[in-house]
């Protein structure tokens, strides 16, 4: 499989070396970077063509599949020059800030009738990808609630925060989608509170860095999801499912496995830093998972429309925030 990489960001460097290290059948054929760093990242892992024009990866009549990884406001974009030209997609998360754009290249990657799979990488985590199939398996009975945590070590600098999209559709859209990853039906009801706690510098860009959403599920259960852009004690990324017949909970990975106990107690290990060592093997197995669909003709794990009722979500929690309500779906 030849396939393309746009964008050699943090997130881009990661696939390109997952892609490099791990998957003998593919093939980088082909890199587009704006800047010269990234350029010089892939020219060092030996990839024979990087350029400055995205052309020369959607173009390229050798290339079977592309990967996204470029800034969030280039990827509608991006996702609908691949899709003309009859490639498989893989889009980093949100497709764009405007839910109306990701409507319009989700209806356009429908005609050109090509494969897209947005990166909900999470979903891959190898505990949360457990829970799932505990849960569907009836394990745990009729679930009753879902509760997911989701606290940064530390806020993204605030020049990243102005053109984010805001907490909810850039940091809270993977909890958003995990919900529905895990409950396995659609949100009816979204109620959320929001606020600062963290940075006055956050709420002068306009944003917030506290929330509490609630969701209300079809099947009648609920859940809550909490978010934090700052935790003292690291990355912080956890979630409970309460049913009928039981609990599964899944805890933090911590540095090492390591407790200490002295006259002043037992000590584990740190949380993990932030979300590349936390989800180093999920961006592996996401992309297993795509690569594996486009070799057996199959349904993409993620979809489009999973990245759209997630943004949907996430607008529908803004509004509860900003009309102090409950907001149907």
């Amino acid at each position: 499989m030849n396939i393309g990489i746009i964008g050699i960001g943090r997130i881009g460097k990661i696939h390109l070396t997952n892609c490099l290290s791990h998957f003998g059948q593919v093939h980088v054929v082909a890199v587009m970077n704006p800047s010269l760093a990234g350029q010089e990242f892939a020219k060092k892992m030996g990839v024979a063509t990087v350029s400055s024009d995205p052309g020369e990866v959607l173009e390229n009549p050798d290339i079977q599949a592309v990967l996204i990884c470029s800034s969030t406001d280039s990827h509608a974009e991006h996702v609908e020059a691949a899709a003309l030209e009859g490639k498989a997609i893989f889009c980093e998360k949100p497709m764009d800030l405007s839910i109306d754009r990701v409507r319009k290249t989700l209806e356009i990657v429908k005609e050109c009738n090509v494969p897209l799979m947005l990166a909900f990488n999470q979903r891959f985590d190898p505990n949360f990808a457990d829970v799932r199939q505990r849960v569907q398996s009836g394990l745990i009975g009729n679930i009753r609630s879902l509760h997911i945590i989701s606290r940064d070590p530390g806020p993204p600098p605030i020049s990243y925060i102005k053109k984010s999209g805001g907490m909810l559709m850039d940091m809270t859209i993977h909890d958003f989608d995990m919900a529905r990853f895990q409950m396995g039906c659609e949100v009816t009801q979204v109620y959320a509170r929001g606020g600062n706690v963290v940075s006055p510098a956050i709420a002068k860009a306009g944003d917030i860095d506290f929330a509490a959403v609630m969701l209300t599920f079809e099947n009648g259960a609920t859940a809550l999801i909490e978010n934090c852009r700052e935790a003292a004690y690291g990355y912080d990324q956890r979630l409970e499912v309460f049913g009928s017949k039981g609990m599964i909970r899944t805890e933090n990975p911590l540095k090492t496995t390591n407790r200490f106990s002295g006259e002043n107690g037992t000590h584990s290990a740190r949380n993990l830093d932030f979300f590349m060592d936390r989800y180093a093997e999920s961006y592996r197995l996401e992309l297993k998972a795509f690569f594996d669909a486009l070799q057996n003709n199959e349904v993409m794990p993620a979809t489009g429309d999973d990245g759209l009722k997630a943004m949907e979500i996430a607008e529908a929690a803004y509004r509860s925030i900003h009309e102090n309500r409950p907001i149907d779906l």
